[in-house]
């Protein structure tokens, strides 16, 4: 099997999490230019058309002609309507290997009910939560202690996410994440250090999990928009768990993650109070920057972020040889 030369890297997307993505496109773009591949790119604009790099738009036809002239497309795009399996089922479609987890995955990972779901079928515990769906609830909200967190079931760096004091403040955090997903999740407020776990699957097919990293906050913090992208993060690396508790991790976070069939790299989030985990969710196209949580965390193991993304890129390529 020869190596991947020709790599074409998708940002955008028509999401609240647009300008992150075009984030992750660009630093995906100069890392594997320094690992020696042909790398070319592609935007996904806010209102859904393509465009090329130069601001030029381009017809979806002629987007697909150049995906299909690519050997691995990697899709940097993170929320709704792409990481959800979206994306990915438009690339089974068009026939062309790509970076990250396929539909199945990508649509379970996203759906923080369905996740929870699975974790806890594997016997990781999770937060105590309700779910409202358009005309249903699923468990009684009634019962659910203060301070709560609201958060929509399929969305991601935390947009339209709040933390909730009180019940006048509950009505007004549900009615805001339901801009984004008819679906809502309310959780109890998790007190505890918020650590993360990335698993990647090698093209050999070997997991690589490097150590977890910690989100230097408050335990009474949520962990929100603002403090992911407007403040400096206070990542700590590598958290400092106790041998006992990083086994545990690890072990959580690769059930999850081959539970879900993920591929590629995947960022797995817990709380930790002692001893016990709580999962809280799953990403399947993390951050990618050389300052994100995942490309810290193997940087923390001596894997460069060039080789990181390489990985990803061989990865993908290996697998899209053995589905054809």
């Amino acid at each position: 099997m020869s190596a991947p030369t020709q790599v074409l890297v998708i940002g955008g997307g028509a999401n609240a999490e647009h300008f992150v993505s075009l984030g992750s496109a660009a630093a995906v773009r100069e890392a594997l230019s320094e690992s020696g591949h042909r790398v070319t790119g592609l935007t996904i604009r806010r209102d859904g058309e393509w465009e090329t790099l130069a601001g030029e738009q381009i017809g979806i036809a002629e987007a697909i002609g150049r995906l299909r002239d690519s050997d691995v497309v990697f899709p940097a795009l993170h929320g709704e309507s792409t990481e959800d399996g979206t994306f990915a089922g438009f690339l089974e479609c068009v026939g062309v290997p790509y970076v990250g987890s396929g539909v199945r995955a990508g649509a379970l990972a996203m759906d923080k009910w369905a996740s929870k779901l699975i974790a806890e079928h594997l016997g990781v515990a999770t937060a105590r939560g309700v779910l409202l769906d358009r005309d249903s609830i699923y468990g009684d909200p009634a019962q659910m202690p203060l301070p709560l967190v609201v958060k929509p079931v399929a969305s991601g760096s935390s947009y339209g996410a709040a933390r909730v004091e009180d019940n006048d403040a509950l009505a007004v955090a549900i009615a805001e994440a339901r801009t984004i997903d008819s679906r809502v999740l309310i959780e109890e407020f998790v007190v505890g250090r918020e650590i993360d776990v990335a698993v990647l699957r090698l093209a050999s097919g070997e997991i690589h999990i490097p150590p977890p990293l910690e989100i230097g906050k408050g335990t009474e913090e949520m962990f929100d928009t603002a403090l992911k992208y407007d403040a400096e993060p206070n990542f700590l690396l590598p958290a400092q768990v106790t041998p006992a508790v990083g086994e545990a991790l690890r072990r959580a976070a690769r059930a999850i993650y081959e539970a879900l069939g993920c591929e590629g790299v995947a960022r797995v989030d817990f709380f930790v109070r002692g001893t016990e985990l709580v999962f809280n969710e799953i990403n399947t196209m993390p951050g990618m920057t050389a300052h994100s949580q995942v490309p810290r965390m193997f940087a923390e193991d001596g894997v460069t972020f060039a080789q990181l993304t390489a990985m990803l890129v061989e990865s993908a390529y290996a697998r899209g040889a053995r589905t054809t």
